[in-house]
C-alpha cells in the first residue's frame, strides 16, 4: 500500500442537492428541492446523470426525494466522515484538516500536527475558507456491495443529522448498521438565517413502508446470511479503516476542483491571479459618529466664515 495516499471506498457517482451554474462569466453552487444521482463522467454542460438517476425518478412523479440505501460499514465514522476543511481556492489543494481539537496542516515543511481551534478562532479560516465539510458513502442497488455513491455537504444541518442518525441506528441494529434497510431523504425547513426561505438537508430514516421493528428482523436475518456464507464485515470495517489512515488528507487531486468550486466558491475574492494594489489602501468607511462629527465641524466653520 502506497504510504501517503488515503484509500478510500470505489465511488460509482455521486448524489447531490444542487448544481454548479454559470453567472455573470463566475461558476457558482445552486441549490435545489431535490437529489440528483450523476455519473463520474463529465461534459461541458456538467456531470452526466447516472442511469439510476432516471430509474428512481419516475417512481417518484419527477422529484428525486429519496433514494433507497444501505451502507458499506457498521462504524458510522468510516461511512461518514466530517471535519473542518480549509482548501486553497487558487490550486484546489486540501491544505488543513481539524476535528475542534488537533488538525493536520500543509505547510512550507510539511504536513504539520496542529492544534485546531475551529474556524471562529483561526486566522487561516478568515473570508469562510474553512468549513464544516462531510462525506457520506452509500450503496445503492444490489449489483455492487462494494462501490458506492458518495454524499458532499458543507451544511450544519445535514453533518448533524446524518451523524446523530448513524449512531443511533447503530445503537439500536446492535451494530448491524451496515444490514439496515435505509433510505437518504431530503428534508426542508425555515430558520431565522434562512429569512423565511425553505432550506433542504439529508436525513437518514429506515425504507419507506418498513416499521423500525421490520428493519431490524431484517438487519439480523441478512447478517447470519451474510455470516453463513463467509462475508467478514468486521474485517470490512478495519481494512477502511486502516485505507483511510493511511494519507493524511482523503481528497484526491482530480476531485479537489470540483469540490472547491462546489463547496468553497471565491465569490467574494479577488479575480484569480490578479495582482495586489500597488496604490495605498483606501481608508476605512467613517462611522456615523465620525460623520457626525465631521457635519459639526463643518457646521462651525461655516458660522464662523459667514461672521467674518
Amino acid at each position: 500500500m502506497l504510504k501517503g495516499l488515503a484509500i478510500t471506498p470505489p465511488v460509482l457517482g455521486r448524489i447531490s442537492i444542487g448544481k454548479v451554474v454559470e453567472k455573470n462569466g463566475k461558476r457558482l453552487p445552486e441549490k435545489d428541492d431535490q437529489f440528483t444521482i450523476t455519473s463520474q463522467v463529465q461534459s461541458r454542460d456538467g456531470w452526466l446523470l447516472h442511469p439510476l438517476d432516471e430509474e428512481l425518478r419516475n417512481g417518484q412523479d419527477g422529484k428525486l426525494r429519496s433514494i433507497p440505501i444501505r451502507l458499506l460499514f457498521n462504524e458510522p465514522d468510516l461511512n461518514f466522515r466530517a471535519d473542518y476543511s480549509l482548501f486553497d481556492r487558487t490550486t484546489g489543494r486540501q491544505r488543513c484538516v481539524g476535528n475542534g481539537d488537533t488538525c493536520k496542516r500543509l505547510t512550507k515543511d510539511g504536513i504539520q500536527s496542529l492544534p485546531c481551534p475551529s474556524p471562529d478562532g483561526c486566522s487561516l479560516a478568515q473570508g469562510n475558507a474553512c468549513k464544516p465539510y462531510g462525506r457520506l458513502n452509500v450503496v445503492i442497488g444490489d449489483d455492487d456491495l462494494l462501490g458506492s455513491f458518495m454524499f458532499r455537504t458543507t451544511g450544519f444541518n445535514s453533518i448533524r443529522t446524518l451523524a446523530a442518525r448513524l449512531h443511533y441506528l447503530q445503537a439500536i441494529s446492535g451494530n448491524r448498521l451496515a444490514c439496515l434497510p435505509l433510505e437518504l431523504r431530503l428534508r426542508g425547513k425555515s430558520t431565522r438565517q434562512s429569512h423565511g426561505t425553505p432550506i433542504f438537508y439529508v436525513d437518514i430514516t429506515v425504507r419507506n413502508g418498513l416499521s423500525m421493528e421490520d428493519a431490524l428482523l431484517e438487519a439480523k436475518q441478512l447478517e447470519e446470511t451474510r455470516q453463513a456464507s463467509g462475508f467478514d464485515q468486521t474485517a470490512l470495517d478495519r481494512a477502511a479503516r486502516q485505507g483511510f489512515n493511511n494519507g493524511a488528507f482523503e481528497g484526491s487531486e482530480e476531485d479537489t476542483g470540483a469540490i472547491v468550486e462546489e463547496f468553497f466558491p471565491a465569490a467574494e475574492d479577488s479575480p484569480r491571479n490578479a495582482e495586489p494594489p500597488l496604490q495605498p489602501a483606501a481608508p476605512a468607511k467613517p462611522s456615523l459618529a465620525q460623520k457626525l462629527e465631521s457635519k459639526s465641524l463643518q457646521s462651525g466653520s461655516d458660522q464662523s466664515a459667514r461672521a467674518h
